[in-house]
Formats: structure tokens, C-alpha cells, sequence
């Protein structure tokens, strides 16, 4: 919940005599050891850099509704860690030559990611602010409440008032937690007032309201409203803190300060109750633990869709299809498309990584709107396809092939021929068999790759196309007590086999690997393991997982794959390429 943080900043008017510590409004008391002076204080705080410009920060400026204001507001969160250039909204016109101002300025952190919806919600409270002000000023008339520090009562003296909302993440209110109240944990809003009651100015100076946005989603979803919801809560919370109330100096305190929450948040039509009511329900329920106790809800807020905003670990992700991204139904499930949707939205380069052809890897992700521009794959994008044996690169150029040896796709087809066992021969875009069977077609109807062409003679198939790799079809047990052994022995030094799925043989060329296609691909893209993370599932995937800096392998995956990975994640069915993303790669 929030809390009240006081401190002086010198105006570039204020004659340099020694201020006197403001009053405060809560449990933090003002620290000796700090000057009044600004130049003093950023210099002894870590957390506050030198001033810089406004002009380089990432916000919005109001001065709602009457007329706008250019002057710089003179504390110091516009412009810590070098904020990007504000966004500035233009006000209405002065409608009265005295009209009272309220300059609001609305700022995001820069550890914050480019994300629409936190503009968005800077875009809201640049509104909403102004009005919550107007709301709140009007609760101080004639106000009967025993516990509120009166140090501000008649706002209407004032020519101007100004705000400052700063939108930042976890790791920064922690820090400034930290920093100001010695308690190192993160926490919903801070309220840090700027108000001197003995400077007798025009411009009365409310401070600062800190929001966390990680900590107000995280309370967004489990007090089941939206997150605009919960950002407004806060704002009405830390306003009225910045105004005298405190809820922790006593219970009737508590009881005031709850009261009028809802009364403010009432009269401007938003929904939820006030946070102190909320903060107690949840914990009558049972739902809310400690407050962001030493940041351990953090990582659930990884697992969660809400709002997801820490910066991403890794700039690449190298992610398998079969028993990985697909589902049991050979399906891209809602959640994982959502995932990596998201994962594209904060600059993460999703690399397609599979036994499967490019055609099949487009046809699934196509059913989730992920084929395509902008997409997880195209023809135009990189992509590891056939088990490695084919690599595309930049603009989806082709920079790596290896065919399989000749004499071993005419010993395999004689062999399919005469066991009347299913084999398919992978050919880039093309699938190629001698006869039809309920499994070929399976391969196109379930698996989505090219339809088999049924070929005349070993010859004739031979001769149509490069053959890239071969694909028995037969019973879980048939491949382990049959196919395997056979073949591994029968091309032993010519070829070599591999699974993916248990009822499926892979006949593959010597010393290539999956693994080798996302070697060949990083060399190209000029970016180094540690920048990647990988996800699997067989054994095919063993060397990726082996070269990535973390290599998630999935619950349902092969006890080769889970032995070799950093991390097991849930299985294919129950979304585990989403779980892994929230809960790894942010």
C-alpha cells in the first residue's frame, strides 16, 4: 500500500537560507543527514542522477483544464535515468485572466519497455488527474476529519498546483523504497510530498505519486478488475496521502482515509473500492499475501497475461514444433500464440527450429495469425527446417542444404516396399512415397505437411528431387523393437537416425543435427548462444538445448531432451511454451 515520503526541492527563486523539514503525513520522519538543498540531496541518493531537461524525458504534460504551462516542474522524477522525450497534450484555452492551474505532469520510468499500453495509461492519467484533483480539493471543504494533517487546507489561495505521476516498474520502486523508508521490498504507490507550509509561494507543490505498474497488474488480477482500475485506485490513494491523510498512524486514521477513498473514487464514477478496502478484503480472503514481500509475487507476474513488462532476457528464442509448440491435437494453443505474440511485441525474434518442412510450419501457425510479416515465420524469415538439414536465413534466403546419400533412400524405399511399412522422402517444399496408406495421409491431414505424391518406382522418386531426409511410419513398438535397431545399424557411417516422435524413424544424413542448423544460423545472424533461449522436447532438440544459455525442455519431452536442459517445463498440453516465456524468458 502506499506511503508518504517527504522532501524539499529548491526553486530556482528560493533565497539560499537553511529550509526547515517539511511535515509529514506518515511513518517516514525526516532524515538529519539530508540537506534541504537539491543539489545535496540527488548527490547523497543512488537513485537520483543529476537533473537533466525535461525535454528528454518519456511523459506527458498537462495543464488541465484552464491553460497550459511550459515551466519545467522542478522535482526530481522527470528527469531521473534520463527520461525520453515527453509526449505533451495541448490544454484548453485560459478561460479567466486568474483561472487557478493545475500543472500535471505524467512520466515513465525508462526501465520501462516501448509498450502501447503504458502510454495509453500515461494518456489516461494525464485526464484522469486533473480531475482527481478537483474531486479530492473539494473533499477538503469543511472537512470534520480528526486524523488529516491540515498543513494544506485552503487550495484556492494557490495560483498553481502541481502534480507529478512517474509510472515505473518493480526494481525502481524497490530501490526507492529502499532508498527513502529502509524497507527493501517493491510496493504499489508511493506518495512523496514537496510541500513546505512555511514557503509562502503562489504555487503549492503536492510531490510526486510513484506507481508501480508490474505491482498494480499483479493486483489488478487478483482483485478481478482491470488494470486502468487499479491504476486509478492508486492515483486516488496517493493523492490523499499527498493531501494529509495516513492511514497508518492510527485506526481511526485508517477509518478516514478509507472513507474518503471510496467517497473520491465515488463521485468521479470509477469503479473498485478504495485500495486500503481492497488491500483488506483480499487479505480476509486470503488471496493477497504480504505486499511484494521481498519481491517474491514477481515472478508470478511472469506467468500472467495482464500486463507483462519486465525487458526481455534473451533477443532470440529457438522453439520446436512437434511435442513442443503443437499440442497432442497437432495445434498452436490459444495461450502460446498469446505468448509469443507477446514475446514479439517487446523485440523478441522467434526462430522456428523443426523437423517439420516450411510449408507445414506455415500452414500451423497461419491457423493462429502467426504466419506471414510480423509473424513467427514466412518465406522471408530465418528458419531451421528438416532436422537442420535445410536453413534459411535473413530475407529467408536458403544458406544451408545437406541431401541424403542416394544409395541409402533406394535401400530404405526397397526396404518400405518389401515390409510394406510406410516412408516418406522429405524434398525442401515436397513429400514423396511409392504407395498410399492411412499414415501418408495422416502426415498431410494431422501433421499439415505437403501431401505425399505417390511415385511410380524407387527410380522415379529418385530422380524427381534432392532427398533432404527419409520418414518411417509405423507403431511406437515397431520403431523400437524394429526400424530402430535396423537401421541404425544398416547405415551406420552413411547415415544416421533420430526420433521425434515415437512412431515416426527420422533416416537422416551423417553428423548433421538440429543442433548444427542453429550453429549455421547464429554464425549468419552474427549473435552468440548466450543471447538465445530454446525450447524442446526430443532428442532431436538435444544439442539446441545444449547451446542455447537456457534450454527448456518440456515435461512430456525425452529423457535424453530433460537431461541435458537447464529447466523442465510443463508438457505440449498444458502450454508449456507459455509458461516458459513468462516465466523465463522476461
Amino acid at each position: 500500500m502506499a506511503r508518504v515520503m517527504a522532501r524539499s526541492v529548491l526553486l530556482a527563486s528560493r533565497p539560499p537560507f537553511p529550509i526547515p523539514p517539511p511535515l509529514i503525513s506518515a511513518d517516514l520522519r525526516w532524515r538529519s543527514r539530508r540537506s534541504p538543498a537539491i543539489s545535496s540531496l540527488l548527490s547523497h541518493s543512488p537513485l537520483l542522477p543529476p537533473l537533466v531537461g525535461f525535454s528528454q524525458g518519456r511523459g506527458i504534460h498537462v495543464a488541465s483544464p484552464y491553460t497550459p504551462s511550459c515551466s519545467p516542474f522542478p522535482g526530481p522524477f522527470v528527469s531521473v535515468r534520463a527520461y525520453r522525450k515527453p509526449v505533451r497534450r495541448r490544454a484548453a484555452k485560459k478561460q479567466k485572466a486568474k483561472e487557478q492551474l493545475l500543472d500535471v505532469k505524467i512520466c515513465i520510468e525508462e526501465g520501462l519497455p516501448e509498450n502501447p499500453e503504458i502510454l495509453s495509461i500515461a494518456e489516461m492519467l494525464s485526464e484522469d488527474a486533473p480531475m482527481a484533483m478537483k474531486v479530492a480539493f473539494d473533499g477538503l471543504k469543511d472537512s470534520e476529519y480528526r486524523t488529516r494533517d491540515t498543513s494544506i487546507s485552503d487550495v484556492g489561495k494557490f495560483d498553481n498546483i502541481e502534480l507529478s505521476v512517474l509510472l515505473c516498474d518493480d526494481d525502481f520502486i524497490q530501490k526507492l523504497n529502499k532508498e527513502w523508508r529502509d524497507e527493501d521490498h517493491a510496493t504499489d504507490v508511493l506518495s512523496m510530498s514537496q510541500h513546505i507550509p512555511e514557503l509562502d509561494i503562489p504555487i503549492l507543490m503536492l510531490g510526486d505519486i510513484v506507481i508501480s505498474i508490474e505491482t498494480a497488474a499483479r493486483q489488478a488480477e487478483e482483485r478481478g478488475h482491470t488494470l486502468v482500475d487499479e491504476i486509478r485506485i492508486l492515483l486516488v490513494h496517493g493523492l490523499l496521502h499527498l493531501l494529509g491523510f495516513d492511514h497508518e498512524i492510527s485506526d481511526e486514521a485508517e477509518i478516514e482515509m478509507e472513507k474518503e477513498e471510496e467517497l473520491v473514487l465515488r463521485n468521479l464514477g470509477w469503479k473498485g473500492k478504495g485500495l486500503i478496502k481492497s488491500s483488506h478484503d483480499a487479505l480476509n480472503d486470503g488471496s493477497l499475501q504480504a505486499e511484494s514481500s521481498n519481491g517474491d509475487a514477481r515472478s508470478d507476474m511472469k506467468k500472467t497475461r495482464n500486463l507483462q513488462l519486465d525487458k526481455p532476457k534473451f533477443s532470440y528464442i529457438f522453439c520446436d514444433m512437434d511435442g513442443t509448440l503443437l499440442n497432442s491435437r497437432s495445434q498452436v494453443s490459444r495461450n502460446n500464440a498469446e505468448a509469443l505474440r507477446e514475446a514479439i511485441s517487446r523485440g523478441v525474434n522467434i526462430i522456428i527450429a523443426t523437423g517439420k518442412t516450411r510449408p507445414a510450419v506455415i500452414s500451423v501457425l497461419e491457423m493462429v495469425g502467426l504466419a506471414g510479416n510480423g509473424g513467427v515465420v514466412s518465406e522471408n524469415s530465418p528458419g531451421i527446417f528438416l532436422q537442420g538439414l535445410l536453413v534459411y536465413g535473413r530475407q529467408g534466403r536458403e544458406i544451408f542444404r545437406r541431401n541424403l546419400d542416394k544409395n541409402v533412400c533406394r535401400e530404405a524405399f526397397l526396404y518400405s516396399l518389401e515390409h510394406g511399412v510406410p516412408l516418406i522422402a522429405f524434398c525442401q517444399d515436397r513429400c514423396l512415397t511409392l504407395f498410399e496408406h492411412p499414415l501418408v495421409d495422416s502426415l498431410h491431414m494431422v501433421y499439415h505437411e505437403p501431401k505425399a505424391e505417390v511415385m511410380p518406382s524407387v527410380e522415379h522418386l529418385l530422380a524427381a528431387a534432392d532427398v533432404q531426409k527419409l520418414l518411417f511410419l509405423d507403431t511406437a513398438e515397431g520403431v523400437s523393437s524394429n526400424l530402430r535397431p535396423y537401421w541404425a545399424e544398416a547405415t551406420r557411417g552413411r547415415a544416421g537416425v533420430v526420433q521425434a516422435q515415437a512412431d515416426m524413424l527420422e533416416v537422416v544424413p551423417a553428423g548433421t543435427s538440429k543442433g548444427s542448423g542453429v550453429k549455421l544460423l547464429l554464425d549468419h545472424l552474427d549473435i552468440t548462444a548466450k543471447e538465445i533461449m530454446a525450447i524442446g522436447d526430443g532428442e532431436n532438440d538435444v544439442e539446441m538445448l545444449q547451446l542455447a544459455s537456457l534450454g527448456i525442455a518440456l515435461r512430456n519431452g525425452s529423457d535424453k531432451a530433460k537431461a541435458v536442459a537447464n529447466a523442465i517445463g510443463a508438457t505440449n498440453d498444458e502450454d508449456g511454451v507459455a509458461k516458459a516465456i513468462y516465466q523465463y524468458a522476461f
